[in-house]
């Protein structure tokens, strides 16, 4: 039997629109990426279901299976790890396939927060719950993502020094990226004046900082299959690892970032017989600029407190030394949480990236992240399959 890979990708049309329904998004680009792996809905007996947190009316779960017209599954569950959910249910897939427990697991993720009347924003500020520590967080005003991103963007830059200039860095660098991305939802130059004189939304967090939902749908198919009809070869999954710190946010330890997440991309490296320096493009999780900084380095992918001057030295962007979130990342292209570095990267070593593709890309890191960089998930894409199987 051959080696779990990825063998199918599927991405609907991103809208800015209100409308739509999850479930049906997700349906949509199960039927593409099935397309795309020369396979149909009856070769498939497993089904992996990610979601956006928060319990919503659409939210997609396992009764997607049914609903969307699949046979009798080996394998059915809803996983949910937060943002690092994307490549956690990649994580699954594999495992399963090595176990025997299935040979072809699509994996899928559908989103409609842009609902007539209200806003991305209003939707995700809703979810989370209002108990323990996060109904404090409520009671004074902390509601959704932004704010206490705002507080992890604040402290890293009182920590290392760094200035506004340097998260400004890193929305231009994901808007030249998403130029050359045809899917991305933010085409147009970011120059420095625009960033500054963009909407603050929690200081320091302009508009442009923030990652901008869409309503849309993302699978991919992970197989020991090899279908003739595939538009691509596989992408193998040479090393995979998960990490998640335990932090209590008290007086005596950093709280934000800094939680040793290098540790996943160790073990990951190790797993894929591969190093550092063999990555040639890094998707990392971006729902906010700040995050870039923080996980450039919580991975010990450059050196402490540098990231701001690396992405400011053009290395990260368009023809530089280390390629960062080459369709745009969140921030420019789409905000399909995990799917969105994990799609970027099986486009990259695929060589399918167009203007935007990447020179001789073998080997990529996608990254999951969850809570405030709480959750971390990591995958190592190879053109190449492990030796060992």
């Amino acid at each position: 039997m051959a080696t779990p890979a990825i063998v199918g990708l599927g991405l609907t049309p991103m809208s800015l629109q209100p409308g739509g329904h999850a479930a049906r998004l997700a349906s949509e680009a199960i039927t593409l990426a099935l397309a795309d792996a020369g396979l149909d809905r009856s070769d498939v007996d497993g089904l992996l279901v990610g979601s956006s947190q928060g319990v919503r009316p659409d939210r997609v779960g396992i009764q997607l299976a049914r609903s969307d017209g699949f046979g009798d599954l080996r394998l059915l569950e809803h996983v949910e790890i937060k943002g690092a959910t994307a490549v956690a249910m990649v994580q699954r897939a594999v495992l399963a396939i090595r176990a025997r427990m299935a040979t072809t697991v699509v994996c899928v993720f559908g989103d409609a927060p842009i609902q007539p009347g209200g806003s991305a924003g209003s939707t995700y500020a809703h979810s989370g719950g209002n108990e323990g520590l996060r109904g404090l967080e409520r009671a004074s005003g902390l509601l959704g993502s932004v704010s206490t991103y705002a507080l992890m963007a604040a402290r890293y830059l009182a920590v290392t020094g760094s200035g506004e200039d340097d998260l400004c860095a890193v929305a231009r660098t994901a808007r030249q990226w998403a130029m050359g991305n045809p899917e991305a939802v933010f085409r147009s130059r970011l120059s420095d004046d625009d960033y500054f004189a963009a909407r603050v939304i929690a200081t320091p967090l302009r508009v442009v900082d923030c990652a901008r939902p869409v309503n849309g749908g993302a699978a991919v198919v992970v197989s020991s299959r090899r279908p003739q009809g595939a538009a691509h070869p596989p992408v193998h999954v040479r090393g995979m690892a998960q990490w998640h710190p335990m932090r209590r946010r008290r007086a005596g330890a950093e709280s934000w970032f800094g939680g040793d997440a290098g540790t996943a991309l160790d073990a990951a490296l190790a797993q894929a017989g591969r190093t550092r320096a063999d990555l040639d493009v890094l998707e990392l999780y971006d729902p906010f600029s700040i995050t870039t900084l923080c996980l450039l380095e919580d991975y010990r992918l450059v050196g402490p407190g540098t990231a701001g001057k690396v992405v400011r030295s053009g290395a990260t962007g368009p023809g530089g030394e280390v390629p960062v979130n080459t369709g745009g990342g969140h921030l420019a292209a789409f905000y399909l949480q995990g799917m969105t570095p994990l799609a970027e990267g099986i486009i990259q070593v695929r060589g399918a990236g167009g203007d935007r593709q990447v020179p001789g890309v073998s080997t990529a890191l996608v990254t999951g992240l969850g809570g405030r960089i709480d959750h971390h998930a990591v995958l190592i894409l190879d053109r190449e399959a492990s030796p060992d199987g």
